[in-house]
């Protein structure tokens, strides 16, 4: 597997007083993960709940999961652009099942209540119909102040519940739109997220004033950013400007290049030209490095 690897820890070792040994911890942690399909000797039961969170622009459809006994870190998971659906409580059942108490809200809640999309595999991106249902949909969230009020009305309800201790740092998680997401959470809850891991994240790197990765000296995190083949392709500077920011804001940090496309983690991802976009080997040990950060980090 030919892939690029960026530690914003190899930039200054003393950075909020962490070593190379933390890197290299995450990293054996995520093989022996893929290795063994779970850092738990068994997954933990979990229950899944839905339930609605009040936020500054209206009412919020959302699922919390956790284990059915006892209080654990929370973790906020960003959806794609195809929102709240059986894949992504799926994703959070799985997180849930390894420790976690974990709220994934709907982020078209302005415009309509979850699911949106019965069936996503059918989406077609080429479809004028299927995009202008797509877009003011992602319009919603991504509209200025939008996702860093809900993030603080999110994390509010975590830290409410009595399955979340308290002690421990909020992890948050992103996919494709979602990216962006977990690092304006990061920022703008500096002192409660402790590790933000984006996944095939799209306009984490952008050209404006206000891209979010300039975010970075707002953060305190430790973050990891999973970066797809074909988007490294279309804009080959974004790992490098990744690189820069955080290790100037002296934040630690891994990134790599996955030989996978653009949505490999998901499974319900639409077919591109008839050939699968989710890839579960990249899945996979994409899910050992989330897994190890958390471990790592929520503390």
């Amino acid at each position: 597997m030919t892939e690029e690897k960026y530690d914003s820890e190899k930039q200054d070792k003393s950075s909020e007083g962490l070593s190379r040994r933390d890197f290299v911890a995450m990293s054996v942690a995520a093989g022996f993960v893929v290795a063994a399909g779970s850092t738990s000797a068994a997954p933990m039961p979990v229950v899944e709940t839905d339930v609605t969170i009040k936020t500054p622009d209206g009412t919020c459809d959302a699922a919390f999961i956790h284990p059915t006994t006892g209080s654990h870190p929370g973790v906020l998971i960003w959806a794609d652009a195809f929102g709240l659906r059986p894949s992504m409580r799926d994703i959070g059942k799985r997180i849930a099942a390894e420790g976690y108490s974990v709220l994934v809200p709907n982020p078209f809640y302005r415009v309509a209540k979850a699911p949106v999309f019965d069936n996503p595999a059918s989406f077609n991106f080429q479809n004028q119909a299927d995009m202008a249902k797509l877009m003011p949909l992602m319009a919603s969230i991504n509209a200025p102040g939008s996702a860093e009020k809900d993030a603080v009305a999110y994390i509010e309800f975590l830290d409410a519940q009595s399955q979340v201790n308290k002690t421990r740092k909020i992890g948050t998680q992103g996919y494709c739109m979602g990216g962006p997401l977990v690092i304006k959470t990061a920022a703008v809850l500096s002192n409660r997220v402790g590790a933000g891991a984006s996944f095939h994240g799209g306009g984490v790197v952008t050209d404006k004033p206000d891209s979010p990765h300039l975010l970075a000296p707002k953060i305190k995190a430790r973050m990891y950013f999973g970066i797809a083949s074909n988007d490294d392709q279309r804009q080959p500077d974004q790992k490098d400007k990744l690189k820069e920011a955080f290790a100037a804001a002296k934040i630690p940090t891994e990134i790599e290049v996955y030989p996978a496309k653009h949505g490999w983690c998901v499974p319900d991802m639409p077919a591109e030209n008839g050939v699968p976009i989710y890839s579960r080997s990249d899945a996979e040990r994409a899910w050992g490095k989330l897994v190890a950060l958390y471990k790592l980090a929520l503390v």
